[in-house]
C-alpha cells in the first residue's frame, strides 16, 4: 500500500490561497462597508428622533391662545401630517392613554420608540398638565435599503472574487514560466555538456540563488567528473607500463629454451614489476576505504616524536644515500592510529627526501598550538631545495598528480604518497597543507589534539 503524501502542484496552491485571499479581502471590505453604513442610518435615525422630540414638546408646551383653543388630538394629528413614517402615544401618569396614532400596520419589530416626558394644555381643565410621551419611527425604508446594500455587496464580493481569481491564474502561470524555462535549461545538460551553465540572465531575481548553486553543483560535478577520467588514464598508464615489461619479457624468455640463472633473473625482475603492480592497488584500496568515510580504527593519546623516530630511522639508509639529514625538531601530542601517522610521515620523508638538495637536512618539525576552541597538533616535513610552483602546489595531494611532467623517477613514485597522506589525517578529522618557497618545501598534518 502506498502511503507517500500527494506531492504538492505548486501552480495549483498558488491559485487556491490567491482566490481564497481575495474572497476573505472583498468579504472583509464589504462587511466594513456594511457595518459602517448601517452605524451611520443608526446616527441619522437617533438625530431625526431627537429633531422630532425637540418639536413635540415645543408644539404641545406652547401656551399661545390660539393653541390652548385646540385639542391635544388636533395638536398631535397637525404635526403628524406628513409624517406617515411617525407615531405618537400619549399617556397619563395614571396610565391612561390620551393619544394613540399607531395603526396595524406599523411594525413592532422593524421600528424605534423613544419614550419622554412632555406637558401640554388641556382645554377641559384649561391647565397645564404632563404626560408620558412615546415617539415611535418606523424603520424599514432604512431596513430595506440596508438589505440592498447587504445584496449588492455579496453580489460584488462574488463577482470581484470570481474575476481576481481568474485574473490571478494567469498570473500565477506567467509566474511559473521561467521555472519551466529553467527546466528545459537543465533537461538540455548532458553528460557530455559538463562545460554548459545555466543562464538566469532573463529569470527573476529569486531564481537566482537557484541558479548560482546549480552552476556551483555542475562545476563540482565537472571537477570530479575530470578527475574520474584523469584517474582512470593514470590507473591505465600506470598499470600497463609494468605490465608490458611483464609481457614482453615473458615472451622473450618463452622464445627459445633459456639457462636457469637467466630464468632467474627475469622472474626476480617480474616480481619486482609485480610488487610495483600490488603496491598501487594496495594504496587505491586504502584510498577507496577512505572514500567510503572510513577513520582510525584505533586512536590512542601518544607523543608523536616517539614515532616520526621510528620512521626517521627507517629511511637513515635512504637519507645517507641521499648525502642529507633527517631532523627532529619538537615535540607534540594528539590522539592517533599509530600505524597510520607512521605511514603518512614515511610518504612525507620519501617526497622530501627525492627533492631535497644534495648535503641539506630534512626536518620533521613537531607542534601543538591552540587554536580559538581547540589545540591542535601540527606536523610539517621541511627540505631545502627548488620550490614548487604555486600552480602545481594545489594539486600536490591529487591522486597520480605529479610536478614533475616527465615522470622522472616514476618506477619508484607512482604519485599516489600525498593521496594517502590527506586521506590518513582525513581518517583522524584533521587536514594537510603544502608551502613553498625558493628556500624550500613544506608539507604537513594538522591533528586535532584536544
Amino acid at each position: 500500500m502506498n502511503t507517500a503524501a500527494p506531492v504538492p502542484h505548486l501552480g495549483k496552491y498558488l491559485f487556491r490561497w490567491l482566490a481564497i485571499l481575495t474572497m476573505l479581502g472583498l468579504g472583509a471590505v464589504s462587511l466594513a462597508v456594511y457595518l459602517v453604513f448601517d452605524h451611520t442610518l443608526s446616527v441619522r435615525q437617533q438625530e431625526m428622533l431627537d429633531q422630532k422630540q425637540a418639536s413635540l414638546t415645543h408644539v404641545l408646551a406652547d401656551d399661545l391662545k390660539e393653541h390652548r383653543t385646540k385639542s391635544l388630538q388636533h395638536m398631535l394629528m397637525d404635526f403628524l401630517a406628513g409624517h406617515g413614517d411617525y407615531a405618537v402615544y400619549i399617556k397619563d401618569d395614571a396610565g391612561n392613554t390620551l393619544f394613540d396614532s399607531r395603526t396595524a400596520s406599523f411594525p413592532a419589530h422593524h421600528s424605534i420608540e423613544r419614550s419622554f416626558r412632555v406637558s401640554f394644555y388641556s382645554e377641559q381643565s384649561e391647565q397645564l398638565l404632563s404626560a408620558n410621551a412615546t415617539l415611535v419611527m418606523d424603520r424599514r425604508p432604512d431596513d430595506a435599503l440596508l438589505r440592498s446594500l447587504a445584496w449588492t455587496l455579496l453580489a460584488s464580493m462574488v463577482a470581484g472574487s470570481l474575476i481576481l481569481s481568474l485574473f490571478g491564474r494567469l498570473l500565477v502561470r506567467k509566474s511559473l514560466r521561467p521555472i519551466k524555462a529553467l527546466v528545459a535549461q537543465i533537461g538540455d545538460i548532458t553528460a557530455k555538456d559538463f562545460e554548459k551553465r545555466l543562464d538566469g540572465s532573463a529569470l527573476p531575481q529569486e531564481l537566482h540563488p537557484l541558479v548560482t548553486q546549480f552552476n556551483a553543483l555542475l562545476d563540482r560535478l565537472a571537477d570530479a567528473y575530470r578527475q574520474l577520467e584523469s584517474f582512470n588514464a593514470d590507473v591505465a598508464h600506470e598499470l600497463n607500463t609494468p605490465l608490458a615489461t611483464l609481457i614482453s619479457s615473458s615472451e622473450v624468455v618463452l622464445r627459445k629454451p633459456r639457462p636457469v640463472e637467466e630464468m632467474r633473473e627475469v622472474l626476480e625482475s617480474n616480481l619486482e614489476d609485480l610488487r610495483r603492480i600490488a603496491s598501487i592497488v594496495g594504496d587505491m584500496l586504502f584510498l577507496s576505504r577512505a572514500d567510503r568515510g572510513a577513520g582510525a580504527r584505533e586512536k590512542k593519546s601518544a607523543r608523536l616524536a616517539p614515532v616520526a623516530s621510528e620512521v626517521a630511522d627507517f629511511y637513515e639508509a635512504v637519507a645517507l644515500d641521499a648525502n642529507l639529514r633527517i631532523e627532529i625538531d619538537g615535540d607534540a601530542s594528539a590522539p592517533i592510529d599509530a600505524p597510520l601517522i607512521r605511514r603518512a610521515l614515511s610518504n612525507l620523508l620519501s617526497n622530501a627526501t627525492r627533492y631535497a638538495r644534495t648535503g641539506s637536512a630534512v626536518v620533521i618539525q613537531l607542534r601543538n598550538r591552540q587554536q580559538a576552541d581547540h589545540q591542535e597538533a601540527v606536523i610539517t616535513v621541511c627540505n631545502e631545495g627548488a620550490g614548487i610552483e604555486a600552480t602545481h602546489l594545489r594539486h600536490l595531494f591529487e591522486r597520480f598528480y605529479r610536478a614533475d611532467s616527465s615522470r622522472h623517477n616514476a618506477d619508484h613514485n607512482h604519485g599516489l604518497g600525498l593521496a594517502i597522506v590527506q586521506a590518513i589525517a582525513k581518517m583522524h578529522g584533521g587536514s594537510v597543507f603544502a608551502e613553498s618557497d625558493t628556500s624550500g618545501t613544506r608539507i604537513g598534518i594538522i591533528l586535532p589534539a584536544s
